[in-house]
Order: structure tokens, then sequence, then C-alpha cells
């Protein structure tokens, strides 16, 4: 049967990468079923109804602040160690439509946990809404997507190894398309943790997985992790949700 050959898109390409090089750390998930019915109840009361993602995110960066493992990195340049930061950069996947088609971006949020929650609601719609080449990371892949395969890996391969590689790919990412009906069990990025959740019930009950890079933290300091997370949602965020009320 005859076919056709589909190019990738610029971000596709740079997506592509980023698996591949995600691929490579020893990634396992771990997952918690939550009860977060005290959030849902300050959400329904809250006039603003700031997305669910702005919650998990706010709820994360608090725990990543009390967590030192949350905040490390993986380098193996000039030998392998951990680094450890002050803040936590978290990368939060976006779904934008482009003239050529539906693309997918990551966009960075330098220490969230020093932001209250109004500022994350504006910045995730920031990283909805306004042009791609206003923002910073998006408009980097565009760059990097015209390059050679090769020399994309070599740049990409150099970032992952350097101190700064949170400045690129974040101590953590928030992949979530749960608002579809639809739940990712082991989704990748180059990062420590990529956090993720499914389809909350309604009577708050929802799983929550955070996929961990092996080489930097246990399981059980991960399944200690979430513990704290679930009552950091129900108390810390559910008394911002009221205050912001």
């Amino acid at each position: 049967m005859l076919g056709r050959a589909i190019r990738f898109l610029r971000s596709a390409r740079v997506r592509n990468d980023m698996l591949y090089f995600a691929n490579k750390a020893p990634s396992l998930p771990v997952q918690r079923r939550m009860a977060l019915a005290p959030l849902l109840e300050a959400r329904k009361a809250c006039p603003h109804r700031p997305p669910f993602t702005a919650l998990f995110l706010r709820g994360y960066a608090i725990l990543a602040q009390q967590t030192p493992e949350l905040r490390r990195v993986y380098i193996s340049l000039p030998w392998p160690y951990l680094y450890e930061y002050a803040t936590s950069v978290g990368m939060v996947t976006v779904e934008r439509r482009t003239p050529e088609g539906v693309e997918v971006f990551a966009g960075r949020i330098k220490d969230p946990a020093s932001r209250p929650l109004a500022e994350l609601v504006d910045i995730l719609r920031y990283f909805n809404e306004a042009p791609l080449g206003e923002i910073k990371e998006f408009r980097r892949v565009l760059i990097l997507g015209r390059l050679p395969v090769l020399l994309r890996r070599l740049l990409m391969w150099i970032a992952l190894n350097v101190p700064h590689r949170a400045h690129f790919f974040g101590t953590f990412a928030l992949s979530v398309y749960s608002a579809l009906g639809a739940e990712s069990l082991r989704p990748l990025f180059p990062c420590t943790a990529v956090l993720n959740y499914g389809v909350i019930a309604a009577d708050g009950s929802v799983d929550v997985r955070l996929n961990y890079d092996h080489r930097v933290m246990d399981g059980a300091v991960v399944a200690r992790a979430l513990q704290s997370f679930e009552e950091i949602l129900t108390h810390d965020v559910v008394a911002e949700l009221k205050a912001w009320r």
C-alpha cells in the first residue's frame, strides 16, 4: 500500500531528543491513592476556581522545599555526582496549536515555592495564551528544532551534564492530561521527578504518581514524599485557597 512520509515538527524533534536521554535514566514510578476531598471543597468555594494543575504545582513546590532529594539532579561529568539546588525549578508541559499543527512545549517556572497560587495561575495562563515567540523556553525549542539531530543531541547532552542543567530541564516536570479523561502511567522527561495524576473522582480520590530517577533517590523517599504531598494539598494549599477566597 502506498503512503506518505511526514516530517517531524520542530518541537517534536526536540521532544524525541529529550525522550532519547530520558529513556537512559533508571526511572521508576511510585503511586499513591490520595483523598483530596478538602481540596475539592475549597476549590469549589473559591470564586477564582484555579486549575488543578496550579494546585498540584503549588503543593509540589512546597514539598520540594521540605525534601532536599527532590531538588537534586544526577550529573556524570567529570565523574558521577549529585548536585542539590537551593530551590526547585518546575517544567510544565503545554499543548499549543500552531499553523504547523498541535505541538507540545514545556514552560519553566523558577522557584515556584516562593510564588503565591494566584501568580502560578497567571504563569500557566501565560504559557497557554502568549505568542510562542514571547516565551523563552518555547522559542528555544523552535530554534533548536532547526538544527541537525547530532548537533541537537550533543548540545542536550552537554546541558544535562553541567550544574546549570535545571535551567534547561528543571528539577521536576508536571505532565497531566486527566482533563481528557485519561492518565499517563509512566511519563518521561529528562529531570529528577515527573509528577502526574489521574482523573479526580467526585469524592476527591485520585491516583498521584511520581516517576523518579533512581540514581538520585530511593523509592522509600518518594513514598514518604507522596504522603507529605497529600497533607500539603489538604492543608497548606487548602488554607491558601481559603485566603484567596
